[in-house]
């Protein structure tokens, strides 16, 4: 593997590819092309070869790459070859939604618990055999079941106070759904979903798009159209002025 620093962005498209090719072996394909796994990853092949020299040489030129053995390499790199334990912190609308996404447990990610700050909501049960623990019997859980990720679905003023006894516990890995940025030390890494950041994406590509749009129609605006004249063999400015 190579010791350059790995962009943020290939670990994600690296992702994507896993889950494309994981479509690809469930459909009997063998081998498939850079050209073909670049399309589906909505990226360009010469993007998808410079994500993968990162971490060694994969394929044969002019052939393809292997699915099942890109999968494998591409699962062994993202540290996914075997389903993870998760526990979610938060009994919100948003952690009732993520704990019904079959998308966790497709990609090998299992909730083994859920934990709130609230007493008020200790002892309900959350979906289908999870109960509502509070966060004070994390420790305990941790020490029968080892888990190093935690989801975390809270008002965003309690998030740092959650993150502290999170990391306290031994929780390496946070997927964090509040705009709050949080502290943690090193060794610990944070990941967050922010919808405002994404919807502030989502605009900009819109007004992007709005201008470039109106920027062409006052460009054709601009010009005169263009017409092949009768006795030049090449196109002349039709005139709609007439002389006195």
């Amino acid at each position: 593997m190579s010791k350059a620093k790995i962009p943020a962005a290939t670990i994600i498209r690296l992702s994507v590819y896993q889950r494309y090719l994981k479509k690809l072996l469930a459909r009997g394909v063998k081998v498939v092309s850079s050209n073909d796994l670049a399309k589906q990853a909505n990226v360009n092949p010469a993007q998808l070869r410079k994500d993968l020299s990162y971490f060694g040489r994969f394929g044969v030129r002019g052939v393809g790459y292997s699915v099942s053995t890109l999968l494998n390499s591409i699962s062994n790199i993202l540290g996914v070859m075997e389903e993870r334990t998760v526990v979610l912190v938060g009994t919100g609308p948003i952690a009732q939604a993520l704990i019904r996404q079959p998308g966790f447990s497709q990609q090998g990610y299992h909730f083994a618990a859920v934990f709130d700050i609230d007493k008020k909501n200790v002892g309900q049960e959350f979906e289908e055999d999870l109960v509502v623990q509070h966060l004070d019997e994390l420790s305990d859980f941790v020490k029968e079941s080892p888990v190093e990720l935690a989801v975390v679905a809270v008002p965003s003023d309690r998030t740092q106070e959650v993150a502290d006894r999170l990391v306290e516990c031994g929780i390496r890995g946070i997927l964090n759904f509040s705009p709050n940025r949080i502290k943690v030390p090193r060794g610990v890494s944070v990941q967050y979903v922010d919808f405002t950041i994404l919807l502030d994406s989502l605009t900009y590509n819109i007004s992007r798009h709005k201008k470039e749009e109106e920027e062409q129609k006052e460009e054709k605006a601009a010009f005169p159209k263009l017409k092949w004249g009768r006795e030049h063999s090449w196109p002349v400015v039709q005139s709609n002025n007439t002389m006195a």
